[in-house]
């Protein structure tokens, strides 16, 4: 069942960049929205999390217009996560995490045992609870994005917006925010929809996927139709030589046939064991 959906929506800043959008995501899934620069990626998502209003038509969160919810209503169902950028002072990390508690706390900001408790559990979910007392401008920026990912897990949303979670974050990092998308997905039911320019890493996490031009927003793809190599090429206004100088062509098909022996099937292909096996 459908938990967000853009319907005929137009997105953009004082006049709509993109127009007529239509799609829906779902609790458990991974969308993921994919698409060259300056295509208007990021603002499609800061107009579904309610960040940017709407240059025409609709965002429906659980079957209701997000118009009709109250900022802290909206705050309990969705989390958006942007790459940092603002300077804080004297605040330590826990304070930046504790900061997705607020929805829950009342008018004072008070965290109760229970918030504490959850902010802990996020900074430890994103391996970042050994430097909870740190000056948050003091450290790495790949160490700034899993304390921002754990703000946003710490609002307990049901779905949760990611805009390029991967800046700043080596290849351990990126394999182990995967790893936690994908738990939040399965575990914890979350809707999760996030934009992506390492196409690798996309075609490996998601569920569907949206592919975003100045020319238009697709509806949702599977995520073989989206990797095809025709559909990146044309995303991305790719020619032929510079997809392949990027991601090679395709392997060529193998050599090999099977044999039956007993009930079971042997695979032969070419080495000398299995020509032997054939040959007998």
């Amino acid at each position: 069942m459908s938990y967000c959906e853009a319907n005929d929506l137009a997105v953009g800043y004082n006049s709509p960049l993109l127009e007529h959008i239509k799609f829906a995501a779902e609790r458990g899934q991974i969308l993921t929205l994919i698409g060259p620069n300056g295509a208007g990626k990021s603002t499609l998502m800061k107009t579904l999390a309610a960040q940017l209003a709407p240059q025409g038509g609709t965002v429906l969160l659980d079957g209701q217009s997000l118009s009709v919810y109250s900022p802290n209503a909206r705050a309990r169902k969705m989390a958006l996560m942007v790459p940092h950028t603002n300077r804080t002072e004297l605040t330590t990390c826990f304070d930046v995490a504790a900061a997705g508690r607020y929805p829950y706390t009342g008018r004072l900001g008070i965290l109760s045992e229970e918030d504490k408790k959850q902010v802990f559990d996020a900074l430890h979910l994103v391996n970042a609870a050994d430097i909870a007392d740190r000056d948050f401008d003091k450290i790495s920026d790949g160490q700034r994005q899993r304390v921002l990912l754990a703000r946003a897990v710490c609002q307990e949303p049901e779905i949760l917006f990611l805009d390029e979670p991967t800046s700043f974050l080596d290849v351990k990092g990126k394999a182990e925010l995967m790893t936690i998308l994908r738990r939040l997905a399965k575990e914890k039911n979350t809707a999760i929809i996030l934009s992506l320019h390492e196409l690798d890493l996309a075609q490996k996490l998601s569920d569907a996927v949206v592919c975003v031009s100045l020319s238009g927003v697709s509806d949702i793809m599977t995520v073989k139709d989206a990797f095809q190599k025709e559909n990146i090429q044309k995303l991305y206004k790719m020619s032929a030589e510079e997809y392949t100088f990027l991601f090679g062509e395709k392997e060529p098909p193998k050599f090999e046939h099977y044999i039956r022996s007993g009930q079971k099937l042997l695979r032969c292909g070419y080495t000398t064991g299995t020509c032997a096996a054939l040959g007998a």
